[in-house]
């Protein structure tokens, strides 16, 4: 049964915390103007400190029917809020939950439809689920025609990356290298960027000697951001 009650508390302290203002700004920088990747979308201009205050007030209240009703919001604060929601209660589920969860999230992704979105999830639900199991459904993911689809399956590797595995990153990364987004060019980039980090500059260059003259702009200069001035030169302009 869902709890109207509850939801329309949590719309309505998520409310008093908008700002037209910055609503404006971020509709901007979020890019939600007509033909652009996030068209559409509707801001309230809350903070994110200001909605994980939320969480941690509201989450132990809800369960995924209270989530979904927030996840399918047109407003992109209440999304938010619920991805936040989720992941705060996966955190402390029990093997059961947790793959009630990970089915929801993957039932339910095209809701998960901002950058902001996938990048504050995706590892830690998707990731988290799948780092003792198959991750053939990233591979299925990463050749999806939906931009979201494939920003969440190479951001989903994030939580194995954060365990010293970069095997799945790099295989991914070399199914993307040919994508069309610079959504996906900054994702990849910026994953490849923390396998050199966390599991050795040698295996991000390993990858790199062999792929960089085919790597988009973008993505080539995400990923040697760390390396020494000489060998970003190298990578740049060898």
């Amino acid at each position: 049964m869902v709890k109207q009650k509850l939801i329309k508390e949590i719309i309505s302290q998520l409310k008093k915390r908008s700002q037209p203002g910055k609503a404006l700004v971020l509709q901007s920088f979020f890019k939600t103007g007509p033909g652009q990747y996030a068209a559409g979308d509707i801001f309230w201009g809350v903070t994110v400190p200001e909605i994980r205050y939320l969480v941690k007030q509201y989450y132990s209240l809800c369960s995924l029917v209270e989530v979904k009703i927030l996840l399918s919001s047109p407003i992109h604060e209440q999304r938010l809020l619920a991805l936040l929601i989720l992941v705060k209660i996966f955190e402390s589920a029990d093997v059961k939950l947790r793959k009630k969860i990970y089915d929801f999230y993957f039932q339910n992704w095209r809701f998960v439809n901002n950058w902001d979105l996938v990048d504050l999830s995706a590892d830690k639900i998707l990731g988290a689920y799948l780092f003792t199991r198959s991750r053939r459904p990233l591979y299925k993911m990463a050749k999806s025609a939906n931009l979201w689809r494939r920003r969440q399956a190479i951001l989903a590797t994030f939580y194995f990356i954060k365990q010293q595995e970069a095997q799945d990153t790099l295989v991914l990364a070399k199914i993307l290298l040919n994508d069309q987004q610079d959504l996906i060019h900054k994702a990849v980039g910026w994953m490849l960027r923390e396998v050199g980090k966390r599991c050795g500059q040698v295996v991000l260059e390993d990858f790199l000697e062999i792929n960089y003259r085919l790597m988009p702009r973008t993505m080539l200069r995400y990923a040697i951001e760390r390396l020494p001035e000489k060998k970003r030169r190298k990578y740049l302009y060898g």
